[in-house]
């Protein structure tokens, strides 16, 4: 027999072997580490996701919040996770920001971990306080202005995808107002709810029930254009601060060295769901817009946005220690 005979049937056994594990997959619960916590934007797009998972592939994807430090703590669990496929994570741009404002991160940002599948982008609006007598972002800068350091904005942490949406904000605006970061959004809202700060750029899922209650008061998009889910709001950029545009995205990942034919049937089946009128719809509603594309796709975007907030956070000095 000739001797790579049984070099080529051990890896026909390992191919067949993978694809069992994919057909058979998942054969127990799987864990979907959320490194934020509950009831926020990326909370949501990973319990929509995670349903339609659990539909499609008959077990159970249960959503794990891990929150704290702008989803570094989640993320180090995802990291040192063993790469067969029961523990996955939802993770938001500021995956790719932590790598700078971290300068000590227990994982490797792009190493490890595997890009899997885009969800959703997650837009933000620009709100202020109704005690600001402001209507537009044009108002804002003009009042920011008047009064330097008077003025509170609160986000969800430092680095995090609204802290820098606001960043560049003020660094295109030239004003200057002061950051309080808190542990994610739902607290920043409560924060600008109670007067203890006076702005914030906030997702929209996070906002627009209190943009609607006239508990808070929208002045912009982040987007380059109008959102599906809040038409009526202007983005930014047409209501005072030409060219301005941040387009954060929500993202499915797993520990480096997911099987790539795992990889692309969850990248298949999340693709699918989030073009579902209904998914859509229900996405929409609250704020997200459905986002799809390649493993390889989200992979250069993580590339870019790295670099892209690297040069921003280090242009304005933010490190978490």
């Amino acid at each position: 027999m000739p001797r790579f005979v049984p070099m080529t049937l051990a890896l026909a056994l390992t191919a067949c072997a993978a694809v069992a594990h994919a057909q058979n997959y998942p054969s127990k619960p799987v864990k979907v580490i959320v490194p934020w916590p509950a009831a926020g934007s990326i909370d949501s797009a990973a319990r929509i996701t995670s349903q339609r998972l659990s539909t499609a592939l008959g077990g159970a994807f249960v959503v794990d919040n891990r929150a704290g430090a702008a989803g570094t703590i989640g993320a180090d669990l995802v990291a040192k996770a063993p790469a067969d496929g029961y523990t996955l994570m939802v993770h938001s741009a500021t995956h790719t920001a932590n790598a700078t404002t971290y300068p000590k991160l227990p994982y490797r940002t792009i190493e490890d971990f595997t890009p899997i599948a885009f969800i959703s982008a997650q837009p933000a609006v620009l709100v202020a306080h109704p005690s600001l007598p402001v209507k537009t972002v044009r108002d804002f800068i003009a009042l920011a202005k008047s009064r330097p350091g008077q003025i509170n904005y609160a986000s969800s942490g430092n680095g995090s995808s609204p802290h820098l949406a606001m960043a560049l904000f003020t660094s295109s605006a030239n004003i200057n107002i002061v950051h309080v970061p808190y542990r994610g959004g739902p607290p920043a809202i409560t924060s600008l709810l109670s007067g203890e700060t006076q702005a914030s750029i906030a997702t929209l899922p996070n906002a627009l029930p209190h943009v609607n209650a006239g508990r808070v008061r929208a002045l912009g998009v982040t987007t380059a254009k109008r959102t599906l889910s809040a038409p009526n709001i202007p983005t930014i950029a047409e209501s005072g601060l030409p060219g301005y545009e941040m387009n954060p995205w929500i993202a499915l990942f797993g520990p480096a060295g997911l099987k790539r034919d795992l990889v692309d049937r969850l990248n298949g089946l999340v693709n699918k769901a989030v073009a579902d009128p209904e998914v859509a719809r229900t996405m929409v509603s609250q704020g997200l817009e459905p986002w799809s594309g390649t493993p390889e796709q989200l992979s250069t975007r993580m590339r870019t946005d790295l670099d892209k907030f690297a040069k921003l956070i280090k242009s304005i000095g933010v490190t978490n220690e």
